[in-house]
């Protein structure tokens, strides 16, 4: 949660002064010894923190709790009747003026971004936050108290893949009303930039960088949400923050302050003293970072785009981003990951990269010979999937007679073409001897793309289940670029020779 409005003079700061390459600071050896991005995980065991709600002012119980591999990030409020489920997604928020609100089920959660953003940070993928009041706790403003729960839990490794959805092309978000610019590029893992310029002679113009995610407990997890004296004033004035206190906010003074102001100040907080330090920050917390206001409000931007409820990798820039335009941001990604979720696993074909098995191999492993030898090279090769490529071209011996003048690859020789090339995999399976694959059934056959000379047939084949007796059955797809040709879920039978 952060407050600040900037003044209608403010200008945007071109994006293009951070694109340029930046020196990216790798993990230490050892760090994160043993976590695997690329599997789902959880909690080891259930912890429980307390603490006031910044806005209600209401003393709540938070417990985080392992979750099963596909349940996400889920809040219950087990105070209410029913104790209704709320599940952390952008399309359910309902408020964002002071921090980010969830409602469904005739129940709301308050201030969700801090506790969202140390479960990513962490790399947690499934829990489940129950709570008996309306809003997280703010503790002391940063997520690094629920880093610290999350830590004593400990963190499980689920036996589930994590599917990351990879940004393909940049998604601009702007809002002009807020001078707000947002955007999204293709890149190898999750990274986050943010810059911020309230035109404020104490901030000045700050910008904060999250290069991989095993840097957030150190670098962006400790960092305190801020507002400005003048809101303070304003919001104690209404009532607004009845769980506000100097200790979890970093207050910014860039106005004359009268020393009636400073005393009613004191008495509000219960201090000895208030006052103004020179650098323009209230005297009661001494900054973890000169630049902790634009690392917090990466903070946010982590806490928030975790409600698009998929994990990304993708470049975020965000050019003064605030908890509405986060969310804004959030749903206009989750509309792209929904409309080319098709695209998810396609392979992809770089030709200059040597084959894990070339033609010459292959004629070794399969029974198939011109005219039916379907699969000219393996690219990829695991226990669990196989990819294997087909250049057709206009010489193949089917194109004399299919379709003459229009050339189309038949469909069945494109699964004649999968079946080929899982049964590669699945006598790598076998262990040593010669085998040969049967079919024994195909069904959920469908056709979708036309094949035509020129084009390069990438072939993928994943087990369905684990091989039992001899009976190997897989899920095929073919490809050509990202577009899908034809799929089937194909079953066949080892047999030693």
């Amino acid at each position: 949660m952060t407050t600040g409005v900037a003044p209608a003079n403010y200008f945007l700061i071109p994006i293009f002064v951070i694109m340029n390459p930046l020196i990216e600071k790798k993990p230490a050896a050892g760090e994160n010894a043993g976590f695997n991005p690329d599997k789902q995980h959880t909690l080891k065991s259930a912890v429980s923190i307390s603490g006031t709600g910044l806005h209600t002012g209401v003393m709540a119980d938070l417990t985080l709790k392992p979750a099963s591999p596909g349940f996400g990030f889920q809040f219950q409020r087990i105070d209410l009747p029913n104790q209704p489920v709320i599940k952390a997604d952008c399309d359910l928020v309902t408020d964002v003026s002071r921090g980010t609100t969830l409602e469904a089920n005739d129940a709301k959660i308050s201030t969700v971004e801090h506790v969202l953003a140390a479960l990513v940070g962490m790399g947690i993928d499934n829990c489940l936050m129950e709570i008996n009041g309306p809003e997280m706790p703010i503790m002391d403003g940063s997520s690094q108290p629920f880093v610290e729960l999350i830590e004593e839990a400990g963190i499980l490794e689920q036996d589930a893949a994590k599917v990351w959805y990879s940004i393909d092309e940049n998604i601009y978000y702007y809002d002009e009303a807020k001078r707000v610019e947002m955007v999204v590029m293709p890149a190898m893992e999750y990274n986050v930039t943010t810059l911020i310029d309230f035109n404020s002679p104490v901030l000045g113009t700050q910008h904060a960088g999250l290069k991989h995610l095993n840097e957030f407990k150190t670098e962006i997890a400790p960092c305190r949400t801020f507002c400005f004296l003048h809101e303070l004033e304003m919001l104690l004035d209404h009532n607004l923050i009845k769980g506000g206190d100097v200790n979890n906010a970093i207050v910014i003074v860039d106005k004359p302050v009268d020393d009636t102001a400073m005393e009613r100040l004191r008495k509000i907080f219960k201090k000895d003293k208030i006052e103004v330090k020179s650098e323009g920050y209230l005297n009661n917390l001494v900054l973890r970072f000169p630049n902790e206001p634009a690392r917090h409000k990466l903070l946010d931007v982590v806490g928030d785009l975790a409600l698009i409820g998929y994990p990304i990798k993708g470049r975020i820039i965000a050019n003064r981003p605030g908890h509405s335009t986060n969310v804004e941001f959030a749903k206009k990604i989750k509309q792209y990951i929904k409309k080319n979720k098709h695209t998810r696993g396609v392979p992809v074909y770089d030709p200059t990269l040597p084959p894990v098995y070339d033609q010459q191999f292959i004629e070794k492993k399969l029974p198939h010979r011109f005219p039916f030898a379907l699969v000219d090279k393996i690219i990829e090769l695991s226990d669990t999937h196989i990819v294997g490529i087909k250049n057709v071209t206009f010489n193949e011996w089917f194109f004399q007679g299919h379709f003459p003048g229009n050339p189309v690859m038949p469909g069945v020789l494109q699964i004649e073409a999968l079946a080929q090339c899982g049964g590669i995999l699945a006598i790598n399976l076998s262990g040593e001897g010669q085998y040969d694959t049967y079919f024994l059934k195909i069904d959920n056959c469908k056709f979708k793309q036309m094949v035509k000379p020129g084009d390069t047939l990438i072939l993928k084949m994943e087990l369905s289940a684990p091989i039992r007796r001899g009976i190997c059955e897989m899920k095929g797809t073919t490809y050509v670029g990202n577009k899908v040709c034809a799929e089937a879920d194909l079953v066949a039978q080892i047999v030693k020779r």
